[in-house]
C-alpha cells in the first residue's frame, strides 16, 4: 500500500531524524537518491558530457538540487544553476561549485541546451503558485526539449491538498522523499507529477502509523476480495438488491446489474420499472415488481442509476434508507438523501457522487470540488456522516466522519468517462457491501477493479463503452488474485 503523510507530519518526522544525524546528513540522503535517478533517466553511459540546469529556490528543496547536482558534475555532466531564490543553500552552493558546476545569469540560453532540468525552486511548504519572477524560467524549462525532475514536489502545487491556485511546472518525473505527499497522488496536482519515484531517506520510523492518504496496490485488494468456501450457497455468499432506470433510462439498471453480478456477492435482486430489459439482459437476475420491501432478502441495496427525477425516485429512495443494511446511493438517487435521513440510519451507508453531484450535496460550485477534491470528499462524509466514494479523474473515498485516511485510486484511464461507466461502479460497490466488506473497503475495491478493467477494456489506447468495462471485470478479478 502507497501511503502519503502531510506537511507537518513529514517535518516532524524529518526534525526527529535529523536530531540523530550529523548536520547535512539527511539532505544528502535524499541528494543521492535524487542524482541517482536522475542518472537513470539520462541513460548508461549518457551522465558524461549530458547538460544538466538546477532551478534553485531559497528553501531546502534548493539544497537538495545542488548537491544533487553536485554529484552529478563529479560524474561528468556540465550543470549549470539558475538562482530564483533570495538567497541558495550555502554548503550546496559551495559544493557544486567544487564539482565544477557554476551558476549563470541568464537561464534561456542554459535551458534551451540542456537535456536534464531540476525543479528545486519551492518545496513542500510551498502555497499559491510560484512567484512572478519563477514564472518566464518554469516556462522555458517545460518549452525546452529536457527532461524535467521535480524535488519533492512540482514547483507551485499543494503538497497537503492536491490545490493548484496559480502557475507551477509541470515535471515528466518527481523524486519524492521519505513518504509520498497527498499532493503528488490527487488531482489536479497530480497531473503535474508526471511519473513517480520514492526515495528512501529514514524517516519511516518516525512517521506515524495512520497517514493521511493511502492508495491500495494488487495485495491489498487481493486480501480483502471476498471468496466461497466449501460450505458457500448463494444467500450465504450475499444478496444485493438494486433499484435503478426507468422507462427513459432502462440502460442504466442493465449497466448496475452487470456491475453486480461481477462483484462477488451471490445473487442480485431487482426491482424496477426496467425488469424487461433486465432479465433480458441478465437471466440470472431475481426481479420483482417492488416496492424494495417486498422484493426479498438482502443483505445491501444499491439505489440511484437512472431512477430519473419522477415522484417514485424519492420514494425508492426513502424505503431504501428505511432498510436495516448497508445502501449505496448514487446518481439520480442522491437528490433525495439528506444529511439528516442517512445519520440516522442504524447501518451504513456509502454515497457514490461525481464532482457535481458533490457540488449539489455541498451547496457549492462543481469547479470549487474540482480543485479542492480531497477537502470536499471530507467536508462530504462528515456532513453525512457516510462513507464517500468521490469519482473523477482521481477517484478518493472517505470514511464516515472524513477523519481518517483517505483513500486514493491509483487505476484507471480517462476513457472511463463514458456514459453508463458510473452504473457499472454502483453495482460492483453494492455487491461488494453485500458479501460483506465494510463500506470504505466495498468503495476502494470496486474502484480498483473498475479501474483495472477499463485499462484492459481499452487496451491502453481506444475508446470503450460502459458495457465493455463490466465483460472485463472477472479478468481484472483474475489480475488481482492471481497476478
Amino acid at each position: 500500500m502507497r501511503t502519503a503523510h502531510s506537511v507537518e507530519t513529514v517535518r516532524a518526522a524529518e526534525a526527529a531524524l535529523m536530531a540523530r544525524l550529523p548536520e547535512g546528513a539527511l539532505m544528502l540522503r535524499a541528494a543521492a537518491g535524487l542524482a541517482a535517478v536522475c542518472c537513470s533517466l539520462l541513460g548508461k553511459g549518457r551522465v558524461y558530457g549530458s547538460r544538466v540546469v538546477l532551478l534553485v529556490g531559497s528553501g531546502d528543496n534548493g539544497g537538495d538540487a545542488l548537491h544533487a547536482g553536485a554529484r552529478l558534475a563529479r560524474r561528468g555532466a556540465g550543470v549549470t544553476a539558475v538562482l530564483l531564490g533570495a538567497r541558495a543553500h550555502g554548503a550546496g552552493l559551495a559544493a557544486l561549485r567544487a564539482a565544477g558546476g557554476h551558476v549563470t545569469e541568464d537561464p534561456y540560453e542554459a535551458l534551451a541546451a540542456a537535456d536534464l532540468v531540476l525543479d528545486g525552486i519551492t518545496g513542500i511548504g510551498g502555497r499559491g503558485g510560484l512567484r512572478p519572477e519563477a514564472v518566464p524560467v518554469a516556462r522555458a524549462a517545460r518549452g525546452s526539449d529536457a527532461v524535467v525532475v521535480a524535488v519533492d514536489l512540482p514547483s507551485g502545487v499543494d503538497a497537503d491538498t492536491g490545490e493548484v491556485t496559480g502557475e507551477a511546472l509541470r515535471a515528466d518525473v518527481t523524486v519524492t522523499f521519505g513518504t509520498y505527499k497527498p499532493g503528488l497522488l490527487v488531482d489536479p496536482a497530480r497531473e503535474y507529477a508526471g511519473a513517480l519515484r520514492l526515495v528512501d531517506i529514514g524517516i519511516g520510523p518516525q512517521l506515524p502509523p495512520v497517514p493521511g492518504l493511502e492508495a491500495l496496490q494488487h495485495q491489498d485488494v487481493a486480501r480483502l476480495l471476498p471468496a466461497p468456501g466449501a460450505e458457500s450457497d448463494k444467500y450465504r455468499r450475499g444478496v444485493l438488491g438494486i433499484v435503478a432506470g426507468s422507462e427513459r433510462y432502462p440502460g442504466a439498471a442493465v449497466l448496475a446489474v452487470a456491475g453486480a453480478l461481477r462483484g462477488g456477492a451471490g445473487a442480485v435482486r431487482y426491482t424496477g420499472p426496467a425488469r424487461e430489459a433486465v432479465i433480458a439482459a441478465h437471466p440470472e437476475t431475481l426481479v420483482h415488481p417492488g416496492p424494495p420491501e417486498k422484493a426479498g432478502r438482502v443483505q445491501a441495496w444499491a439505489v440511484g442509476p437512472g431512477l430519473g427525477d419522477g415522484p417514485g425516485a424519492r420514494v425508492a429512495v426513502t424505503e431504501v434508507l428505511a432498510a436495516d443494511v448497508p445502501v449505496l446511493v448514487d446518481a439520480d438517487g442522491l437528490r433525495h438523501v439528506t444529511p439528516e435521513a442517512v445519520r440516522g440510519r442504524s447501518a451504513p451507508t456509502l454515497l457514490t457522487p461525481h464532482a457535481g453531484e458533490a457540488a449539489a450535496l455541498l451547496g457549492t460550485a462543481r469547479e470549487d470540488v474540482e480543485a479542492r477534491r480531497l477537502a470536499a470528499v471530507r467536508e462530504l462524509a462528515g456532513r453525512y456522516g457516510a462513507t464517500v466514494l468521490l469519482k473523477g479523474s482521481t477517484t478518493l473515498v472517505c470514511g464516515p466522519g472524513g477523519t481518517g485516511p483517505v483513500r486514493v485510486n491509483p487505476t484507471g484511464t480517462p476513457w472511463l468517462a463514458t456514459a453508463g461507466s458510473g452504473d457499472v461502479l454502483s453495482g460492483l460497490a453494492g455487491s461488494l457491501l453485500a458479501a460483506g466488506l465494510a463500506p470504505l473497503d466495498a468503495a476502494s475495491c470496486a474502484a480498483y477493479l473498475h479501474g483495472l478493467a477499463a485499462r484492459r477494456a481499452a487496451a491502453g489506447s481506444g475508446p470503450i463503452t460502459a458495457t465493455e468495462v463490466a465483460d472485463a471485470l472477472r479478468a481484472a478479478w483474475q489480475d488481482v488474485r492471481e497476478p
